[in-house]
């Protein structure tokens, strides 16, 4: 039977082709995910490990979150500290460390590194064993800076070359005093590093005679354990001990938790591709089992079981998955080692060599031998139940009426319960409704799978009136694509699935995009939002460049400060009470919208929490440890831009030891145009690292990070469609093989080449259609069902069905059926009528 199996194999290579095909698409898409992964989470540990070399304890202020009423203020690290840490036994060196947002703009005034990753800090004495030099002198004074050599190779920086630098908004143009490396992993992921010494460092990131942290250096002989239990002693209580260790483990625990984030979200997509390839490789061991049947009856009549007839197609399916999975991992190690240079060559990941782990490769092997294993047993097991008589007399097992009304009974339940299980979902909060409508959305898919040869008909029907156009042709490719029910289903099925993620995407992508829109809309009356790049705080003398502007009518920082009130944190947000009514569009519920003083006004969950109401009096704790009693003026409906209890800045500033803001809001005397921005650009000193967007600007930027998102997905998800195609290729190949001899004798009785390749070009149409339509109706309903959920967080939203996009999918999945049906075609129309009609 072992022989026998093996034989068949070779003796159906071509058949077995596009399963080979689909397998090893899916192993190679789980097998290059593990590769690219693990690449980048080794590269940046080891990154992160080597920035660890010269701290053996790191002592840090505690970050313990506040108590009673009390906002606790973070404890700073002063030189007295340093000292006494310098001195402790067993210690060195001791190194105190500052740092902060620092924004370097190239040499056409351009952002380096994106903003997110750019930072700055201070060069120790005149020789820091941190940052080892490759040319220059350490930096003296306000006017000298150090970049690292990344970032002054990519922007052309030399010695000598001045460079525009922002920290929180104010220009700086020091002189570039020395070029150093770094194996910090921002600047190996593309971000930047400008060095000051110690004394500017502090002054610029408003941390005079303080430090964020200090690193320790054991001397010779001394351990880590050993020199943090010396350092502990003379340690106040509001300061933490770490050694260089365990910061180097938490360091690699993080990365690990963010590669692992990405392999989940790829491997996610992997599965689906291999899901859909389950129905390739079901549908090919059912045609080669209907193919074989007299084989297998003959088996079964000279003494072999059921079981050994059902173990020789799973060893088929074996050696068919083995080869899949092998030639599926070369290729996904092809596409890690691709990833990896696309990404090194963004300049977003420190080098590393390409690391292909034993899990990786047993993970492959076991997915693509397992996956076919499992898609064939089903096939295999129904073949060893025909009756080696009806066998050898051609009588093969058809679905009888008790099998039928028990598949569409279970369709009808699977169906039903994922129906109802998503619209209860819809009801719930969207937390905790992320379970249910998960599990609905896969029992409805399921039932409607199951449901699927029952659905063929009648949809297929529906078709009937344009396939007449076609005469015989398209009459002969609607009896085709009833004739088998399920294997329509099967192939259809597959292009179903795909269709229906991008469908449901698309939906909630078009509904968010409509949402963000009317957001900014409805929330803003002014003409434009300031901001850092970075998402980082602004420097409050920037409200005061900008409302000093021309044409600048009204303006408002947006200030956010930390305060107890009844026993919470609270963050207040502090606005100009005169003018933060004429800025935004916010409907009041309860009261008035009136701030200024000890008057203040709060949103509406906010309120429910507190149980305020217009009227209410509540004492807030600040953070400089005074109280002060405010009184709600009103109560105003939330919205995504604006949000929190609004306290004019002159009555919150006296209680802000370093106030910064989160964003100014402008409103220009003659409304949002080109020159009002360039008036605005110039006001804050042409700065590369602050941006100033109107409504629209805000709307694109939110969007266009949806877009890549979608975008992304859909490139993720073309794996799936591609998977189907080969199914719909394969199904339909092996259906022209099975049907040799009726094609010989249409091509006798008069229907000629061209008929028979428009007859399997428009079976292919009306399948890929049929799982089309079904794909892009769950798309919607899912969509709905996700929409509903984001509607509870988002006002704004509701419901846009993007008709363009569908039909795009519609006219995709013809394509399909169209593209896929070139090959089938041209060889039955090649078939020899003669040879064709004495077929079997």
């Amino acid at each position: 039977m072992f022989r026998t199996a093996l034989r068949n194999v070779l003796a159906h290579k071509a058949r077995l082709l596009m399963t080979v095909l689909a397998v090893m698409l899916g192993v190679a898409f789980v097998s290059g995910t593990l590769v690219f992964t693990n690449t980048i989470s080794e590269a940046y540990q080891k990154s992160s490990a080597k920035g660890f070399d010269q701290v053996d304890v790191a002592l840090q202020p505690d970050r313990s979150r506040s108590t009673g009423d009390k906002v606790r203020a973070r404890p700073e690290l002063k030189q007295a500290l340093l000292d006494k840490a310098a001195e402790t036994p067993g210690a060195e060196t001791a190194i105190g460390v500052v740092n902060g947002f620092t924004a370097i703009a190239d040499k056409d005034g351009k952002l380096i590194g994106g903003g997110f990753r750019s930072q700055g800090g201070n060069y120790w004495g005149t020789d820091d064993p941190r940052y080892p030099l490759v040319s220059g002198h350490a930096p003296k004074g306000d006017n000298e800076v150090l970049v690292d050599s990344e970032t002054a190779r990519r922007a052309g920086y030399r010695v000598g070359d001045t460079v525009r630098i922002s920290i929180d908004g104010p220009v700086l143009t020091p002189e570039i005093v020395g070029i150093f490396t770094t194996d910090d992993g921002n600047v190996a992921a593309g971000g930047s590093l400008a060095l000051f010494d110690t004394a500017t460092a502090q002054q610029l990131f408003h941390k005079p005679g303080a430090y964020d942290e200090i690193d320790v250096k054991a001397a010779s002989g001394t351990s880590q354990t050993a020199l943090r239990t010396e350092l502990d002693k003379i340690l106040p209580a509001d300061v933490t001990s770490t050694t260089g260790k365990q910061l180097a483990d938490e360091q690699a625990r993080q990365i690990a938790d963010a590669t692992s984030s990405l392999r989940t979200f790829l491997l996610v997509f992997a599965g689906i591709a291999l899901f859909v390839g389950t129905f390739i490789i079901a549908n090919t061991f059912t045609m080669l089992v209907a193919q074989r049947t007299k084989e297998l009856a003959l088996l079964r009549a000279v003494g072999a079981s059921r079981r050994q007839v059902t173990r020789s197609v799973l060893i088929e399916a074996f050696a068919v998955g083995a080869v899949a999975a092998v030639v599926g991992l070369v290729a996904g190690v092809g596409i890690g080692a691709a990833l990896r240079s696309l990404v090194s060559g963004l300049g977003t990941m420190p080098d590393g060599p390409l690391v292909i782990s034993p899990g990786t490769v047993v993970a492959a092997l076991a997915v693509g031998i397992l996956i076919t294993m499992l898609a064939a047993w089903l096939p295999g097991r129904r073949a060893a139940r025909i009756p080696p008589v009806a066998a050898m007399n051609s009588v093969h097992a058809q679905a009888t009426t008790r099998s039928l009304v028990l598949r569409n009974t279970l369709g009808a339940l699977l169906t039903s319960a994922g129906l109802v299980t998503v619209l209860y979902a819809t009801t719930m909060d969207a937390t905790d409704a992320q379970a249910p409508m998960g599990l609905g959305a896969g029992l409805l898919v399921l039932g409607v799978f199951v449901l699927t040869p029952l659905l063929s008909r009648p949809l297929i029907a529906a078709a009937a009136p344009v396939l007449r156009v076609f005469g015989v042709a398209g009459k002969l490719a609607r009896q085709n694509s009833v004739r088998n029910p399920r294997r329509t289903a099967a192939t259809a099925s597959a292009l179903m699935i795909g269709l229906t993620l991008i469908t449901a995407l698309t939906v909630v992508a078009g509904s968010l995009g409509n949402a963000i829109d009317k957001m900014a809309a409805s929330a803003l009356k002014a003409d434009y939002v300031v901001s850092m790049a970075n998402g980082n705080n602004l420097s409050p003398d920037l409200e005061q460049a900008v409302k000093s502007a021309d044409g600048v009518a009204a303006s408002s920082p947006l200030r956010n400060a930390p305060s107890r009130i009844d026993g919470k944190t609270e963050f207040l947000t502090g606005v100009d009470g005169s003018t933060i009514g004429e800025l935004t569009h916010l409907t009041v519920d309860d009261g008035t919208f009136a701030v200024g003083g000890t008057r203040i006004v709060v949103d509406d969950r906010t309120a429910e929490d507190h149980h305020w109401s217009a009227g209410s009096r509540f004492t807030v704790n600040y953070e400089d440890g005074k109280q002060q009693q405010l009184t709600v003026a009103g109560v105003y409906q939330e919205t995504e831009i604006m949000r929190g209890i609004m306290v004019d800045t002159a009555t919150l500033a006296p209680h802000q030891s370093n106030p910064s803001d989160m964003q100014i809001m402008v409103k220009m005397s003659g409304g949002a145009t080109d020159s009002a921005k360039n008036t605005l650009v110039k006001a804050l000193g042409e700065n590369p690292a602050i941006k100033i967007q109107d409504k629209k600007d805000i709307s694109d930027t939110i969007g266009q990070l949806f877009t890549t998102v979608l975008n992304m997905l859909y490139g993720l998800l073309a794996m799936a469609v591609i998977v189907a195609v080969l199914g719909v290729i394969n199904t339909l190949a092996m259906s022209v093989f099975e049907r040799s001899q009726e094609i010989g004798m249409l091509r006798a009785i008069g229907l000629d080449r061209k008929g028979i390749k428009r007859m399997v070009r428009l079976e292919s149409l009306v399948i890929s259609l049929f799982g089309g339509v079904l794909g892009i109706g769950l798309g919607v309903f899912f969509g709905w069902a996700a929409g509903r959920l984001l509607g509870t967080k988002m006002t704004t939203y509701e419901l846009i069905l993007p008709w363009d996009r569908m039909a795009l999918f519609l006219a995709l999945a013809a394509v399909v059926g169209v593209l896929a049906a070139l090959w089938p075609a041209r060889r039955a129309a090649r078939l020899n009528m003669l040879t064709a009609i004495k077929s079997e």
